[in-house]
This record gives C-alpha cells, structure tokens and sequence, in this order.
C-alpha cells in the first residue's frame, strides 16, 4: 500500500524536488504552500499532486489540513518540515516583528506540524518525520539571529522528538542543506554569492534534487535504524 506524504514549502525549490522524489518511490504526496499560489498551480498542473494552501505557523491551520489530506489520501506517513522564511538584519536593527516571524514559521511550523501528524503516528506505530534544518545553524551567519536561531531549535527538536518516537517505530531525522540553487539563493546579490561559492569545496552551489534524494532515503524503511541525526549536505562548506 502506497504511504503518504506531506511537504511543507512543496511547490518550488528543495520543497518540490523532494515531492518528486518521493512520488518516484510510489508514495502518495501533498504539499503546503503559502501566499505563492502561481507556483503551486504549476506544480500541482506539471506533477498532477495535491497542493494546499494554509500558514505553518497556524496550528489549527495545520491541524485542519493534515485531516483533510488525510481523508483524501490516507493517514500521513511521512511528514518533511521544509517551509521557511527569512527576515535578515543584523540584531541591533532587527524588530520583534522579523524575529517573530521568523521562529513562528520556521521552528514553530515545525511543532505545529509534528503535533499535528504525530497521535496517528504513535497509533499506527510507523512515521518518518524530516526536518530541513540550514548549514547556518550549524556555522552561524551574520545578520541572520532569528534564522539561525531557528533553523539550531529544528536540530534540538529532531534529537527530543526522535527520543519520544523510538519505541513506537517513528523516526525523526534532520538534513541540514548548505547553499543550493533556489529562488531565496537567487536572491542575494550575484557579488556576494560569487564569493560564497568560493567558499564551497565542490566549487558549486548544490541542486534541490541532491537534497530531496537524501529525504527520500531517511523516508524509506532503509533508514529504519537512522534517527535523531543531522546529515550535512553542503559541498564541504562546513565540517563538523
């Protein structure tokens, strides 16, 4: 029997490429958007998968449409935490308001998520739960506190959570991506990402579909005995 996916942040970027990925291991998969409704009406017309619309940091948002993807596909087997913003600025400029929102939907997206698919989980005694942390919690960044911040509390959930979910047969992993070429890499200024690439050992920025295949494996049953890990995907920027 086909499993069931949700990927939140699906519809463009590493986000897309993992629904691909993991429609290509015969998994049933929807993904959650935000605000960017042209992007989710070509991928939902490109791959033919369920796209819904609802804010992470909503719990009850969450909890209303983790139900409803579930009547029409089927318990959620596989949750991939991937939606994120960013609201850069250097602490000493930075508002409540970029923290805020910042922690609300990239660690808060994650409980209100895993809260929201976990119960079923433990009932039915199997779950895979991935969490896309950033090389950044790792390294640390400039100008980036809230982000930073955010992305290290995923890490620190992942351990806990995977500790909760052991027994009952859910694993719980985190991939923590370095720069790859997405629309929020696009963004910054073509001087300072010619020299973040310079950085990289592999002289590239990485593509979506390396990391959505690293989901993939953590999804599978192969990954069965891997959890509470970080696995780093980042070229050799960063080496812990």
């Amino acid at each position: 029997m086909a499993r069931t996916a949700i990927v939140t942040g699906g519809v463009s970027g590493i986000g897309a490429a993992t629904c691909r990925a993991l429609k290509a291991t015969g998994c049933q998969v929807a993904a959650t958007f935000y605000g960017n409704g042209t992007d989710a009406r070509k991928f939902s017309s490109e791959t033919g998968m369920l796209a819904c619309e609802w804010n992470v940091a909503d719990l009850d948002a969450c909890q209303r449409g983790v139900t409803e993807i579930a009547k029409a596909l089927g318990p959620i087997d596989i949750l991939v935490n991937n939606a994120g913003i960013t609201r850069d600025g250097t602490l000493h400029k930075m508002t409540q308001e970029q923290w805020r929102s910042v922690i609300d939907v990239d660690l808060g997206g994650c409980f209100n998520m895993c809260r929201a698919v976990i119960e079923s989980m433990r009932e039915r005694r199997f779950g895979r739960i991935i969490n896309i942390s950033s090389i950044n919690a790792l390294s640390g960044q400039f100008g980036q506190t809230n982000y930073v911040a955010a992305k290290a509390g995923i890490i620190g959930f992942t351990k806990a959570l995977a500790l909760e979910g052991a027994a009952r047969g859910i694993t719980v992993n985190a991939i923590a991506p370095g720069y790859t070429d997405t629309a929020m890499v696009a963004a910054v200024p073509s001087d300072i990402l010619k020299s973040i690439v310079a950085t990289v050992p592999v002289g590239r920025l990485g593509r979506p579909d390396e990391i959505a295949r690293a989901v993939a494996f953590l999804a599978s049953d192969e990954a069965g005995f891997i959890t509470g890990a970080t696995l780093s995907i980042n070229g050799g920027k960063y080496m812990q």
